[in-house]
């Protein structure tokens, strides 16, 4: 049988796309004041911008959020529980930057710390976690690389817990956003607390007592993650936002001035979920292309996606999108339903490509004596035809 490549443009499912859009201007490119970032749209498995996202930087605080997923991870696995209570130690107590004002008499626990670490940006808290854990902070620095490179952070090492200044310490963007969305998403139970505004450890009100997050009671469906500012690293966010069934994931660095990272992460939720709509474009079971068979009873066979096909498109953008159904053909009988021959190629402008399977949507069995001959018959000719044109 020959077979050979085909890839068929798929245009009932490039018009469909074009019908569900409202006539206007395609999505602005954002323009970010932040030395670096990274936005994602965590629904559909999106990125919707970067800028020197992969390049290690001073993480500051937000690092913390490593030093939670290990916290996290020890929970899970019982090995402590929110009840725990955690001993202080005199290098706990004495860290400067934010705190929560632990000292040697305190013992805290694990739901204590963890919210002291999210709301107060606790440096003594980070402290306190690490030796507990793994028995000194610097031992729990090499444990947070190591664990960091297992889930795919490849541009991250720790010196410390807490994020304090030092040149072995460095996080990407792109880094502190797949945490982010660990946090997310494999802790449910614990992320609402990255929603809190407030927590006063044992009764103590200093001025740190509130969370720094600019995003928070905003009312645009903000709810975590964690802020970072030292000198070198300026002011950063690793923030998230809720609105409908989308989820946008954000991270800036960079930023000069607290009044500058507050304006530039509402710009930036803003924009993912002003700039960007969700639309189911082709539906499972639909046909997509109709395959040609090779000695079948039947000449061909449609072709279908398994499952719903839901993307992320630039706001009322009718003529970017481009979908190609590729696969080896023709196919030979016979040929059953359901069975995965190629792959829907959709790509999007500016936001890259998805692929989802093809798969048959019915049967073709082998056809009979005179299908073979004329097959047969058909071969002879293109044999004949091609030794005359030689």
């Amino acid at each position: 049988m020959p077979t050979f490549r085909r890839i068929l443009i798929a245009a009932a499912l490039h018009l469909a796309v074009a019908l569900c859009l409202s006539p206007a201007s395609q999505a602005q490119a954002y323009e970010t004041r932040a030395g670096s970032a990274w936005v994602y749209d965590l629904t559909t498995d999106t990125v919707l911008l970067e800028k020197n996202a992969d390049v290690p930087m001073p993480p500051a605080s937000m690092s913390k959020l490593m030093t939670l997923n290990m916290l996290f991870e020890a929970l899970r696995d019982g090995r402590v529980g929110l009840d725990t209570r955690f001993s202080v130690s005199s290098r706990a107590k004495a860290m400067g930057g934010s705190t929560m004002f632990l000292d040697e008499t305190d013992r805290p626990t694990v739901e204590d710390l963890i919210k002291g670490i999210i709301v107060q940006s606790g440096n003594d808290a980070c402290v306190v976690v690490a030796e507990a854990l793994a028995g000194s902070e610097e031992a729990f620095a090499r444990l947070m690389t190591e664990r960091a490179a297992e889930l795919g952070m490849t541009q991250s090492t720790f010196a410390n817990a807490s994020g304090w200044p030092d040149p072995r310490h460095r996080m990407s963007m792109q880094d502190l956003g797949l945490l982010a969305v660990r946090l997310i998403t494999e802790f449910p139970e614990f992320y609402p607390y990255f929603a809190m505004q407030r927590f006063e450890f044992d009764g103590r009100a200093p001025a740190n007592v509130t969370n720094r997050n600019p995003l928070l009671g905003l009312g645009i469906g903000a709810d975590g993650l964690k802020t970072g500012h030292t000198r070198e690293a300026g002011y950063g966010l690793v923030g998230s936002a809720m609105q409908g069934d989308r989820r946008v994931v954000f991270v800036i660095s960079g930023l000069d001035s607290d009044a500058a990272r507050r304006q530039e992460s509402e710009s930036l939720v803003n924009w993912a979920f002003r700039q960007f709509v969700r639309k189911t474009v082709a539906r499972a079971g639909a046909e997509i292309v109709q395959a040609p068979v090779f000695l079948g009873a039947a000449d061909s066979v449609p072709l279908t996606l398994a499952e719903d096909l839901t993307l992320l498109i630039p706001a009322m953008d009718r003529d970017g999108l481009m979908a190609e159904a590729v696969f080896d053909g023709p196919l030979e009988a016979p040929v059953t339903a359901g069975q995965t021959v190629g792959e829907l190629v959709v790509s999007v402008p500016d936001l890259g490509e998805r692929r989802l399977p093809l798969v048959t949507a019915g049967e073709v069995a082998k056809g009979g004596f005179m299908v073979r001959m004329e097959a047969a018959a058909q071969a002879v000719a293109a044999r004949i035809s091609a030794a005359i044109g030689s």
